[in-house]
C-alpha cells in the first residue's frame, strides 16, 4: 500500500513538472524572436525579472527587434525576462563581471550597485510621470545618476522604464494613516524600503517576490507596496482587493549596461544600441501611463475599490520620512539629492 502510495505520488510529480516544463516552453514561444539570429557578430544578453506584458518589460522585446533590423543582423539583443537568468542580486554580480551584459534592474534593487541610485526611491522625490520624465531628460540630473557605478562596478545606466505608480494592495480597506497602521505590508528586500516604513511607523515584512502570493492568501502580509500595474497583472487583487493611491514613487526599472562590453562594441553599432534603448525607452514610459489606468480600469471593473490619501495625510509622509531623507543624503550626496528635490519640485 505504501509503495503504491509512493509511486502514486511519484507520477503526480512528474505529471506538474511536464507540464511546468511544457508552460514555460510556451511561454518562452511566445516571446522569441521572428528571425533567425544564430548569425549575429555581437550578442547584447539583457535580464529582466518581470513579465513582457508590462510595458516597461516588454520594452525589452521591441529593443531587441528594432536593434536587429537597424543593424542589418550584426548585433542581436538577448532579452530575457520573467527571472530566467535568475534573481537580481545574482544577476547584479553576474553584470559586473561582465557575464552577461545588461540588465533592466528594479529600482528597489539598483541601490544594491550603488547608493546614489536610491535617490529614486526616496519618499515623494520622484513620485509621478511627469518628475520621471523630467529626472531623465535633465542632464545635471540624469548624468550622475547614469555614472554613478562606473568607477565602483564598471556600470552604466542609459536610461529607465517603469511599472507605474507605488501604493497599498490590501486586504482590508486603507483610506487613512490609522487604517494603514493595522496593517502587515509586504515590501522589497531593500534597505531605503525598510527605512521608510520604518519612518512611517507601518508594520512590514521584507519578502522574496516569489513569496508573496502565498503569503497573502495565509494572512502572513495583508498589504503589499507596489503598483496597480503589477498588482493587476500578477492577480494579486484577487486577494487583496483594496488599493490606496499613495502615490510615494515610481516603480522603476534601471536599464544599466557593462561599460567593457559597451566600449568593445563597435562605434556604429554602439550609437545605435544607446539610440534606440533611449528611443524605445521614452516610448515606454508614455505607454506606462497609458496602461496604469488601464490597469486600474480594469481593476475597478471586477470590485476591487480605490482610495486616495490627503493631502494632509500625505504630508505627514513626508514630515515623517525626515530621518529618511538626512540618512540617505550622506550615501547619495547632499548636494545632489537637494538639486533633485529642488529640480522636481520638492522643498
Amino acid at each position: 500500500m505504501v509503495k503504491r502510495l509512493l509511486l502514486m505520488c511519484l507520477l503526480i510529480c512528474l505529471g506538474c513538472a511536464t507540464a511546468a516544463t511544457a508552460a514555460g516552453k510556451k511561454t518562452a514561444a511566445k516571446w522569441s524572436p521572428a528571425f533567425d539570429y544564430s548569425g549575429a557578430e555581437y550578442t547584447y544578453l539583457l535580464s529582466n525579472v518581470s513579465h513582457p506584458a508590462i510595458e516597461g518589460v516588454g520594452v525589452g522585446l521591441r529593443i531587441r527587434d528594432r536593434v536587429w533590423q537597424e543593424t542589418k543582423g550584426r548585433l542581436y539583443v538577448d532579452f530575457r525576462p520573467l527571472s530566467q537568468l535568475g534573481g537580481e542580486k545574482d544577476v547584479l554580480r553576474k553584470l559586473k563581471m561582465g557575464a552577461i551584459q545588461g540588465m533592466m534592474c528594479s529600482s528597489v534593487a539598483a541601490a544594491n550597485l550603488a547608493p546614489m541610485l536610491g535617490v529614486v526611491n526616496l519618499p515623494y522625490v520622484v513620485d509621478s510621470f511627469d518628475k520621471l520624465d523630467k529626472f531623465r531628460n535633465t542632464p545635471a540630473l540624469f548624468k550622475p545618476f547614469s555614472e554613478c557605478a562606473l568607477a565602483s562596478a564598471k556600470v552604466r545606466v542609459v536610461d529607465i522604464t517603469g511599472y507605474g505608480t507605488y501604493g497599498w494592495a490590501t486586504t482590508t480597506p486603507v483610506a487613512n494613516l490609522d487604517q494603514a497602521a493595522k496593517v502587515n505590508f509586504r515590501i522589497a528586500q531593500a534597505p531605503v524600503n525598510a527605512d521608510i516604513y520604518k519612518a512611517w511607523g507601518l508594520k512590514f515584512t521584507a519578502l522574496p517576490w516569489p513569496d508573496v502570493p502565498q503569503a497573502l492568501q495565509t494572512g502572513v502580509i495583508t498589504g503589499l507596496d507596489h503598483s496597480p500595474i503589477v498588482c493587476n497583472i500578477t492577480k494579486k487583487f484577487e486577494i487583496a482587493k483594496y488599493f490606496t493611491e499613495v502615490n510615494y514613487a515610481q516603480g522603476l526599472f534601471i536599464h544599466m549596461i557593462n561599460e567593457r562590453w559597451l566600449k568593445k562594441l563597435p562605434q556604429d553599432l554602439r550609437v545605435t544600441l544607446l539610440k534606440i534603448i533611449a528611443d524605445e525607452s521614452a516610448e515606454a514610459r508614455k505607454r506606462t501611463r497609458i496602461q496604469q489606468q488601464q490597469q486600474i480600469d480594469a481593476a475597478k471593473a471586477v470590485g476591487v475599490t480605490f482610495y486616495q490619501l490627503s493631502v494632509e495625510q500625505k504630508q505627514k509622509l513626508v514630515d515623517l520620512a525626515a530621518p529618511v531623507y538626512k540618512r540617505w543624503q550622506g550615501k547619495i550626496g547632499a548636494d545632489y539629492l537637494k538639486k533633485v528635490r529642488q529640480t522636481l519640485g520638492e522643498q
